[in-house]
């Protein structure tokens, strides 16, 4: 049986994707197009010679292919999620977890093929030949630097009563379990944790009022962002900026 927060995060999880499966293609794309716009005009974004960006569905949420091209013939370094098998032998450690792994270029980027989700994916064999963000023994490494920013994808959205933005996935914990492990491996080198930024990209359809049953609840390892890019064109920051190292994260 699902725990009392589970059970709340998938209620609200299917309210707003039958929210969402009213919005039009036709907003979808105004609304991602807003997002572009803002985004070259956000210091942190103009600014950031090392970002991460998720890769989008064909539907149902904020398209980012406008933004990784930009990002890339930009001269930025670009880094994509990557799903694999947990390389981590601790308890409550998911079967599969997330990394951020190297584009190279626009070629490459281009070359991806489409999973059974529509969504542009790294090909495993190419992994070994890619800087990765948290590495692993078959990881290739330039370098030990981190992220200046991270863009994520969530199911909603919400301002809680301190002004931190709280965000919900889909479920699987990807997104909190990266972040967890980035930061507890960023305490230990030079780059400074606290300067990575984490906005999440969102529809305005995702952005809950906060009020009865517009609450996103949160558990102890889930993480709240920096700020929200949204649809209309605003970009909302976090009065309060998330906290620092979660202390259940197992050594990376």
């Amino acid at each position: 049986m699902a725990s009392p927060l589970a059970a709340a995060k998938q209620q609200l999880r299917n309210t707003v994707k039958q929210r969402l499966s009213s919005v039009s293609a036709e907003s979808i794309v105004a609304q991602s197009g807003n997002i572009f716009e803002s985004l070259k005009a956000f210091r942190p974004y103009v600014e950031a010679r090392r970002i991460s960006i998720y890769l989008s569905m064909p539907s149902g949420e904020v398209q980012t292919d406008v933004i990784v091209r930009h990002a890339l013939a930009s001269g930025k370094q670009v880094f994509v999620p990557y799903l694999h098998k947990s390389p981590l032998d601790a308890p409550d450690t998911p079967a599969r977890v997330m990394d951020m792994v190297h584009l190279k270029d626009m070629h490459d980027y281009e070359s991806l093929e489409r999973d059974r989700w529509g969504i542009p994916s790294i090909d495993p064999a190419t992994v070994h030949q890619r800087q990765r963000i948290l590495g692993g023994p078959d990881a290739h490494h330039s370098d030990q630097a981190g992220l200046d920013l991270m863009l994520l994808p969530g199911v909603a959205f919400e301002f809680d009563e301190s002004g931190a933005v709280r965000r919900l996935g889909h479920g699987k914990g990807f997104y909190d379990y990266f972040m967890n492990r980035y930061l507890a491996k960023t305490k230990s080198l030079d780059h400074d944790a606290r300067s990575t930024l984490f906005y999440g990209l969102a529809l305005t359809e995702q952005l809950l009022s906060g009020g009865p049953g517009e609450q996103v609840p949160m558990g102890q390892y889930d993480r709240t962002l920096h700020g929200l890019v949204l649809g209309n064109g605003q970009i909302k920051e976090s009065i309060n900026a998330p906290d620092g190292v979660a202390t259940h994260v197992p050594d990376v």
